[in-house]
């Protein structure tokens, strides 16, 4: 039945659309402080409702038909932003398995052994000895300390922290994170990231690399200028690194008109791209603008509710 409903919203040629999956994280077991995390079991059921229902095609093919109207019915694309190691080790298997190809967006500053902003301030509350963060030493915040002794406890500093952090400059962003990381005492992992081999590794298996910035900026904060040299960098290192183009890009948060802009599309287009991804949820159709390429995942763990849910996406449509 839900392959049916799928071929009647998202028909073959110039009435269909593109379905644009978007993961991060896929980690080998649940994690206790996100129980919401994707982990590899849940990833593994998600695998198998897209294969019966979608036909997945490699983000590039998918975009290069969505404007004369000749993608199949069905039409989909996985991609994965970020660059984390369990992308390599943990999804990249299950991917395989089900015969699914899909497009990961690195963000080339933390690859062999850095660490993002975001996983500085989970890693520094998951492991500390502290039971009360002295957020109150934080400078500039004015942030009042908060208790830790509970996982509960963990998580809500956790979300406060990263709404706090997310929106400020690169520069001083870093300067909190690694000042939390000081104040808890703990030795960040440098082990999250995937590393240049395992970037080779996933073209290697047929996957698709693409551009992510380097350092992960909230890009509408930038100057023009700064703006240009975080795309245009991350670009040329994985270029160095594959040996050959990179042609799609995805913008850091990915919220149009609130981190990135109209001027941020354009960069992208002058420096190459063939196409950008956003985080707006909907399905883009054959008049989209194939440099805010929509896409959306459900949250659901019922397979029916997962599909309900991705036909009421397919309703919504990015021009």
């Amino acid at each position: 039945m839900m392959r049916a409903l799928f071929n009647r919203m998202s028909p073959s040629g110039v009435g269909g659309c593109l379905s644009v999956f978007i993961f991060h994280r896929v980690l080998p077991l649940a994690d206790p402080l996100f129980p919401a995390e994707i982990d590899a079991r849940r990833f593994d059921a998600i695998c198998s409702w897209i294969a019966q229902w979608f036909n997945v095609l490699p983000l590039d093919e998918a975009v290069a038909r969505l404007r004369p109207g000749t993608l199949p019915a069905r039409a989909a694309a996985i991609t994965f932003d970020d660059g984390y190691a369990d992308n390599f080790g943990v999804a990249l298997p299950i991917l395989s398995r089900h015969r699914l190809s899909a497009t990961f967006f690195i963000a080339t500053g933390f690859v062999d052994g850095g660490c993002m902003w975001n996983d500085m301030v989970i890693e520094s509350v998951r492991r500390t000895n502290l039971d009360r963060l002295p957020l109150e030493k934080l400078e500039g915040l004015n942030l009042q300390g908060m208790p830790i002794r509970e996982s509960s406890e963990k998580s809500a500093a956790i979300t406060v922290l990263i709404d706090k952090f997310k929106y400020l400059p690169v520069d001083q962003r870093f300067a909190l994170v690694s000042q939390l990381a000081s104040l808890t005492e703990v030795s960040l992992p440098t082990d999250l990231m995937m590393t240049s081999d395992e970037i080779r590794g996933m073209r290697r298996h047929g996957m698709l690399i693409g551009a992510h910035t380097v350092s992960h900026p909230i890009l509408a904060k930038m100057s023009i200028s700064d703006a240009r040299d975080e795309i245009a960098q991350s670009k040329r290192t994985l270029e160095d690194l594959l040996g050959e183009d990179v042609r799609l890009f995805a913008y850091p948060n990915g919220k149009p008109g609130v981190d990135f802009t109209d001027e941020t599309v354009g960069i992208v287009r002058e420096l190459g791209f063939d196409a950008a991804v956003t985080t707006k949820w909907a399905v883009s159709r054959s008049d989209a603008d194939l440099f805010q390429v929509a896409r959306f995942t459900p949250w659901d763990h019922d397979k029916f509710r997962f599909g309900l849910r991705l036909l009421g996406n397919m309703r919504t449509v990015h021009q």
